[in-house]
């Protein structure tokens, strides 16, 4: 009778406390997360949000490439390699260092001519004080392999029905020579560029093709070439080559070719795979992984406007924080503009310049905020050097461009001469963001919330070590970059 008696209160005691749970402590509620009756008001509406907008926390669903994989090595070697420009003066890894947030803190890059190559950052400068030549910004190499749709701020890389789509196609036609990924069809255009890698006295009058084909042969050593390599340094890389792709035997213009070097470039950035953020580590039920102020934050970002919230999350959809799309939000058109006429009028159309339709001007890709607070200046061109400051043009972009202070840059010789001119041509073009009053607590709740989209490893030069080759490795020729970081 009493063994009878203490199972029946254990049941009522069950059934008790059942009836006691919450209504939102469903099966969505993570298995490590702090007991639901203790979570507070403001956790249970993010919770309701975050199953609103299917989060996971985690938007690396796809295998992505090892870092310590031969081909991502190789793809390290000659991320950091000077012989990959014209003039042997500049690396992938100049405008896009790990240590610098997959990008190079300047507003625009400075590539071919710095006065002095191997110092990067807000220091790195032009020979004779020039101004930029790069019309954009450096997007972050960070998470690169997450892209599914397009690559550069105007999409000019896309994946199409066919294939990929490039500069070397006639959009939207596909470029059979593209390769087998974004990330790999992206790798082969910087060194086209003579702004950028290729400089102005390397393969003169060729085309992007033949400029690629040419630093190949050059690598190789099996053609001549400007700035030739002494031959202890093409043998070095045909060594590596030959011990990535197992093959002993095979001759330098086998192995050395332009697809060959872009798979190896596109498998290292592809590595490059950062999401471990304090936000992923609260989706997934960390109560105490961001704070409350992050969590007043991420709720004006992802809740509508007619709801209290700023509804950033419209645009920056997912995981990822992007929906790929184009629009126009005003960024202040600074720089020297692209594919302009020598007219000074230093203009930049956007993804019209690769669609040619009107409408698509002024349009850019809306980034990926994961690590966004590491990857600054912010915007195509990187007109706004301050996280705050671009959060506050994106809540009322008219008003922000209408009154940009050029002072904010921090890079000198930046070209801002047209910017009135050319910011009235903009607003005679439809816009894509309307303004909307705000308050300074809502600046600084969002930027908290932004914070909280950073892996800790990216900012753990231990940790990204990984991602850089020593500098004790050097190739022959001593034409590894070993930055001189600010």
């Amino acid at each position: 009778m009493q063994l009878k008696f203490v199972a029946l209160a254990c049941t009522l005691l069950l059934v008790a406390c059942e009836e006691k749970r919450p209504p939102d402590a469903d099966s969505h509620t993570p298995s490590n997360s702090t007991a639901p009756v203790l979570r507070s008001e403001l956790d249970i509406t993010l919770n309701h949000i975050i199953q609103q907008h299917g989060l996971t926390g985690n938007p690396a669903q796809t295998p992505l490439p090892s870092i310590d994989s031969p081909k991502a090595q190789l793809g390290m070697k000659l991320f950091f390699s000077k012989t990959l420009s014209g003039n042997l003066d500049v690396a992938c890894a100049s405008c896009h260092h790990p240590l610098l947030g997959g990008g190079d803190n300047l507003s625009l890059s400075i590539g071919v001519d710095a006065s002095d190559p191997d110092v990067l950052g807000h220091t790195r400068t032009l020979k004779g004080n020039k101004a930029p030549g790069v019309p954009r910004n450096a997007p972050t190499t960070f998470n690169i392999g997450l892209w599914k749709h397009v690559m550069f701020h105007d999409g000019r890389v896309g994946q199409v029905t066919a294939g990929i789509t490039t500069p070397d196609s006639t959009y939207p036609q596909a470029d059979p020579k593209a390769g087998d990924n974004l990330v790999h069809a992206q790798a082969r255009f910087p060194v086209t560029s003579s702004a950028e890698m290729r400089g102005k006295n390397f393969d003169i009058g060729g085309t992007s093709q033949s400029c690629r084909d040419l630093l190949a042969a050059r690598l190789g050593g099996y053609a001549p070439a400007p700035h030739p390599l002494q031959s202890a340094e093409t043998a070095y890389w045909l060594t590596e080559f030959r011990k990535v792709y197992q093959s002993p035997d095979n001759s330098a213009k086998t192995l050395i070719t332009e697809q060959n070097i872009a798979a190896a470039l596109g498998e290292y950035q592809r590595s490059q795979v950062f999401v471990n953020t304090p936000w992923r580590d609260y989706v997934q039920g960390n109560l105490d992984a961001i704070n409350e102020t992050a969590k007043q934050g991420a709720l004006l970002f992802f809740k509508k406007r007619e709801d209290g919230g700023r509804d950033c999350a419209s645009c920056h959809k997912g995981d990822f924080f992007t929906d790929e799309q184009f629009r126009n939000v005003l960024i202040p058109p600074i720089g020297p503009g692209k594919n302009t006429p020598d007219d000074g009028s230093q203009q930049d159309l956007g993804r019209s310049l690769v669609t040619n339709k009107p409408e698509d001007k002024f349009r850019f890709r809306t980034p990926s905020l994961l690590n966004v607070a590491v990857t600054g200046p912010w915007g195509h061109n990187g007109a706004y050097t301050t996280l705050s400051g671009v959060v506050q043009h994106m809540l009322n972009p008219f008003d922000t461009a209408v009154n940009y202070d050029v002072a904010q840059l921090k890079q000198p010789n930046v070209q801002t001469k047209q910017l009135q001119q050319n910011l009235r041509e903009m607003l005679g073009e439809n816009t894509d963001l309307a303004g909307q009053q705000y308050e300074e607590q809502d600046v600084r709740q969002l930027v908290a919330f932004l914070q909280t989209l950073t892996d800790p490893c990216v900012t753990n030069p231990i940790c990204m070590a990984k991602w850089t080759p020593p500098p004790d490795q050097q190739d022959p020729m001593g034409l590894q970059l070993n930055a001189k970081l600010p």
